[in-house]
Protein backbone atom coordinates (compact mmCIF):
# COMPACT_ATOMS: atom_id res chain seq x y z
CA UNK A 1 0.00 0.00 0.00
CA UNK A 2 1.33 3.41 -1.00
CA UNK A 3 2.05 5.72 1.92
CA UNK A 4 0.71 9.24 1.56
CA UNK A 5 1.20 12.41 3.59
CA UNK A 6 -0.05 15.95 3.23
CA UNK A 7 2.68 18.55 3.69
CA UNK A 8 2.65 22.31 3.86
CA UNK A 9 3.84 25.43 5.64
CA UNK A 10 1.67 27.30 8.14
CA UNK A 11 -0.56 30.14 7.00
CA UNK A 12 1.63 33.11 7.96
CA UNK A 13 4.90 31.49 6.88
CA UNK A 14 6.57 31.77 3.47
CA UNK A 15 9.68 29.66 4.17
CA UNK A 16 9.78 27.37 1.12
CA UNK A 17 13.24 25.76 1.16
CA UNK A 18 12.73 23.45 4.15
CA UNK A 19 9.32 22.47 2.76
CA UNK A 20 10.84 21.33 -0.52
CA UNK A 21 13.70 19.51 1.21
CA UNK A 22 11.28 17.64 3.48
CA UNK A 23 9.10 16.70 0.49
CA UNK A 24 12.19 15.37 -1.31
CA UNK A 25 13.24 13.40 1.80
CA UNK A 26 9.81 11.83 2.17
CA UNK A 27 9.67 10.88 -1.51
CA UNK A 28 13.09 9.23 -1.17
CA UNK A 29 11.58 7.15 1.65
CA UNK A 30 8.79 6.07 -0.70
CA UNK A 31 6.00 8.41 0.38
CA UNK A 32 3.58 10.09 -1.95
CA UNK A 33 3.56 13.73 -0.88
CA UNK A 34 0.71 16.14 -1.48
CA UNK A 35 2.68 19.36 -1.01
CA UNK A 36 0.47 22.39 -0.43
CA UNK A 37 3.46 24.76 -0.29
CA UNK A 38 3.78 27.88 1.80
CA UNK A 39 1.22 30.15 3.46
CA UNK A 40 -1.33 27.33 3.75
CA UNK A 41 -4.45 27.93 5.85
CA UNK A 42 -5.62 25.00 7.97
CA UNK A 43 -8.81 24.78 5.91
CA UNK A 44 -6.63 23.93 2.89
CA UNK A 45 -5.00 21.08 4.84
CA UNK A 46 -8.50 19.82 5.71
CA UNK A 47 -9.61 20.04 2.07
CA UNK A 48 -6.49 18.13 0.97
CA UNK A 49 -7.26 15.43 3.53
CA UNK A 50 -10.83 15.18 2.26
CA UNK A 51 -9.45 14.75 -1.27
CA UNK A 52 -6.85 12.23 -0.03
CA UNK A 53 -8.57 10.29 2.78
CA UNK A 54 -5.84 7.62 2.94
CA UNK A 55 -3.24 10.15 4.13
CA UNK A 56 -1.36 8.91 7.19
CA UNK A 57 -0.70 12.40 8.53
CA UNK A 58 -0.82 16.11 7.92
CA UNK A 59 2.67 17.57 8.30
CA UNK A 60 2.93 21.31 8.95
CA UNK A 61 6.10 23.35 9.07
CA UNK A 62 6.49 26.73 10.70
CA UNK A 63 9.72 28.69 10.88
CA UNK A 64 8.53 32.19 11.74
CA UNK A 65 7.49 31.37 15.32
CA UNK A 66 3.77 31.97 14.86
CA UNK A 67 2.59 28.35 14.83
CA UNK A 68 0.13 28.82 17.69
CA UNK A 69 -1.75 31.61 15.93
CA UNK A 70 -1.64 29.76 12.61
CA UNK A 71 -3.13 26.61 14.17
CA UNK A 72 -5.82 28.35 16.24
CA UNK A 73 -8.59 26.78 14.09
CA UNK A 74 -7.32 23.23 14.66
CA UNK A 75 -9.73 22.41 17.53
CA UNK A 76 -12.74 23.47 15.43
CA UNK A 77 -11.57 21.48 12.40
CA UNK A 78 -10.96 18.45 14.62
CA UNK A 79 -14.42 18.79 16.20
CA UNK A 80 -15.99 19.01 12.75
CA UNK A 81 -14.15 15.82 11.71
CA UNK A 82 -12.22 17.58 8.97
CA UNK A 83 -8.71 16.90 10.34
CA UNK A 84 -9.07 13.43 11.78
CA UNK A 85 -5.60 12.07 11.01
CA UNK A 86 -2.52 12.83 13.11
CA UNK A 87 -1.08 16.33 12.79
CA UNK A 88 2.71 16.61 12.91
CA UNK A 89 4.28 20.03 13.46
CA UNK A 90 7.91 21.03 13.19
CA UNK A 91 10.20 24.00 12.87
CA UNK A 92 10.78 27.13 14.90
CA UNK A 93 7.45 27.15 16.67
CA UNK A 94 7.64 30.13 18.99
CA UNK A 95 9.05 33.63 18.75
CA UNK A 96 12.29 34.35 20.60
CA UNK A 97 15.52 32.55 21.22
CA UNK A 98 14.49 31.08 24.58
CA UNK A 99 11.97 28.30 24.14
CA UNK A 100 9.77 27.12 26.97
CA UNK A 101 7.85 23.91 27.53
CA UNK A 102 4.72 26.06 27.85
CA UNK A 103 4.78 26.87 24.14
CA UNK A 104 4.87 23.18 23.24
CA UNK A 105 2.05 22.40 25.68
CA UNK A 106 -0.08 25.18 24.17
CA UNK A 107 0.36 23.59 20.72
CA UNK A 108 -0.55 20.17 22.10
CA UNK A 109 -3.61 21.80 23.67
CA UNK A 110 -4.74 22.83 20.19
CA UNK A 111 -4.61 19.20 19.10
CA UNK A 112 -1.15 18.82 17.55
CA UNK A 113 -0.25 15.14 17.91
CA UNK A 114 3.51 15.19 17.29
CA UNK A 115 5.98 18.06 17.59
CA UNK A 116 9.40 17.66 16.00
CA UNK A 117 12.59 19.53 16.75
CA UNK A 118 14.50 17.90 13.90
CA UNK A 119 13.09 17.22 10.42
CA UNK A 120 15.14 14.03 10.21
CA UNK A 121 12.82 12.58 12.91
CA UNK A 122 9.84 12.76 10.54
CA UNK A 123 10.15 9.35 8.81
CA UNK A 124 10.47 7.65 12.20
CA UNK A 125 7.42 9.49 13.55
CA UNK A 126 5.42 8.54 10.45
CA UNK A 127 6.43 4.91 10.96
CA UNK A 128 5.23 5.11 14.58
CA UNK A 129 1.93 6.64 13.43
CA UNK A 130 1.47 3.82 10.93
CA UNK A 131 2.30 1.15 13.52
CA UNK A 132 -0.20 2.65 15.96
CA UNK A 133 -2.90 2.78 13.27
CA UNK A 134 -2.20 -0.82 12.27
CA UNK A 135 -2.31 -1.95 15.90
CA UNK A 136 -5.62 -0.11 16.33
CA UNK A 137 -7.15 -1.87 13.32
CA UNK A 138 -5.93 -5.25 14.55
CA UNK A 139 -7.35 -4.60 18.03
CA UNK A 140 -10.66 -3.60 16.44
CA UNK A 141 -10.70 -6.76 14.34
CA UNK A 142 -10.45 -4.89 11.05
Amino acid sequence: MQRLVILGVAHSDAHAVANHLIAMQLREYGFTVVNLGVCTPLADFAAALEANPTAEAVVIGSLNGHAYADLADLPALRAAGRLRCPVVLGGNLTVGSHKSAGGIERLRGLGVDHILENPFELPMVLDLIREAATAGRVAAGV
